[in-house]
Order: C-alpha cells, then sequence, then structure tokens
C-alpha cells in the first residue's frame, strides 16, 4: 500500500509540474511573440523585406528557450554555409520540432507545414506569409507546395521539411516509414545537398499537449549530396537519410 501511494503521488506531482511548466512556457511563449510581431508584420509587406520577418522569428527563438529554462545543444557534425541553400530535414515527434528548428538552423529558410496552421491568430498569418502551406491530402495542394518550394531553392533560400509529413511515429524514437519524396524530390530537381538533422529529445519534452523539462538536444549531420542525382536515386537518398538521424539516437 505505502508503496501503491508512493507511485500515485509522484505520478500526481510530475503531472502537477508538467502543468505549471507548460503555463510558464506558454505565456513566455506569447510574450515575446506579441513584443516581435511588430517586426514580423512590417517585414511581411513586401518579399525583399521577409528576411527582417525571419530574423524576427529566429529572434523569438533565441529569447524564448534560454527564458524557460531549455537553451538549445547543437551537436555539429557539419556546419552549414549561411550563404549557401540547402534542404534541412529532420525527424518529426513533438510539436516543439518547428520552434526548436527555428532556433537550430540560421539559414535564411522557409518551412514547408500543414495549411492547418492558418487558422492560429498571428501566427497563422505569419506562417502563411513567409512560409510554405500544404494540405498532404490535397493533391493539387501539395504540387503547388512543392513548386513554391523549388522556387525557393533556385532563389537561394533554404526549405525547412520534415520527411515523415507529420507525426506519425507509435514507436518513438523510430522513424515513421516511408518517408514523403517530397523533400528529396526538390533536393535532386535543385541539386542542393540535404542536411538530416536528429532533433533527440524534443519526443521527450512534448509528448503530447503538456511540456516537461528536459534538455534539448540536436545533431546536424554531414550532407546528403545530391549533385548528379537523378529521380532514380530517391530511395537511396531516404535510406541515407534514415541511417544518419536514427543511428544518432543511439551513439
Amino acid at each position: 500500500m505505502t508503496q501503491l501511494f508512493i507511485f500515485e503521488f509522484s505520478s500526481k506531482l510530475q503531472k502537477a509540474l508538467s502543468i505549471l511548466f507548460t503555463i510558464w512556457c506558454a505565456f513566455w511563449f506569447l510574450v515575446i511573440f506579441l513584443i516581435l510581431y511588430p517586426i514580423t508584420f512590417i517585414g511581411l509587406q513586401r518579399e525583399n523585406w521577409k528576411p527582417l520577418a525571419h530574423f524576427s522569428n529566429r529572434l523569438w527563438a533565441g529569447l524564448f528557450f534560454p527564458i524557460v529554462g531549455m537553451p538549445i545543444q547543437i551537436k555539429y557534425k557539419f556546419k552549414p554555409d549561411p550563404k549557401q541553400a540547402y534542404v534541412f530535414c529532420a525527424n518529426h515527434f513533438s510539436y516543439l520540432d518547428i520552434a526548436v528548428m527555428m532556433g537550430v538552423v540560421s539559414n535564411y529558410f522557409a518551412f514547408m507545414g500543414k495549411s492547418s496552421v492558418k487558422n492560429i491568430p498571428l501566427f497563422g498569418y505569419m506562417f502563411a506569409k513567409l512560409h510554405i502551406q500544404v494540405d498532404r491530402d490535397d493533391k493539387n495542394s501539395r504540387i503547388k507546395a512543392l513548386t513554391r518550394s523549388i522556387k525557393a531553392l533556385k532563389s537561394g533560400r533554404s526549405i525547412v521539411i520534415f520527411p515523415e509529413g507529420g507525426i506519425h511515429s507509435t514507436n518513438f524514437p523510430y522513424l515513421h516509414l516511408p518517408l514523403k519524396d517530397g523533400a528529396f524530390s526538390m533536393a535532386v530537381e535543385n541539386q542542393v545537398p540535404i542536411v538530416p538533422v536528429s532533433l533527440l529529445t524534443n519526443y521527450k519534452i512534448m509528448p503530447d499537449v503538456w511540456i516537461k523539462w528536459h534538455p534539448i538536444k540536436v545533431v546536424i549531420h554531414q550532407p546528403i549530396e545530391t549533385k548528379g542525382k537523378t529521380k532514380a536515386d530517391i530511395e537511396n537518398l531516404k535510406k541515407e537519410f534514415v541511417e544518419k538521424v536514427q543511428n544518432s539516437f543511439i551513439e
């Protein structure tokens, strides 16, 4: 009975602390976002001003994570050239992943993300204007998003994408397979490197709506080259990505 009581008390205490930490994080998420939003809004009004909006987003991530007590720890196996375009591909195990990638990737980039984000007040407007939305259930939307991504890469802007197509894994930290072709197709189309990124601990921090404190650990891997590759090589590129990202969880 005593052991059962201790277990139940510990479980309730952990949940209470998780709820309090989530409220703390939500408070700072909104406060920093709203303070910086005027800069973001101005940057969204013209195409050549969008790097300003991107800078505002990066500044938000640079402030938010240290303030809530979870600075991002990055292990660089490769340091991307800020002047080069890449397709950054990461595992997607948590709703925290987008925010963390904003703090990890220093290149000027566009996210490819779900179109449902547009329904979130203020954030949805920013995402729709600055990034690339896709409805994965709509073939036309997928084609349009891929076209926009290729155009962005040709202009020298990087793309950040989660090749799993969403949070689908039921066995963390294992990737959900098969991966979507889009990220690899656009990289081959533009002959730009694919940079695998392992988000090692996000699924422990935010496995659901509640946030638990845990160090944020990220690995940026050596790029996968696509020069000379064709669409016939996409499956091999996928395998190389999975190997790099998955192995980092057991290193």
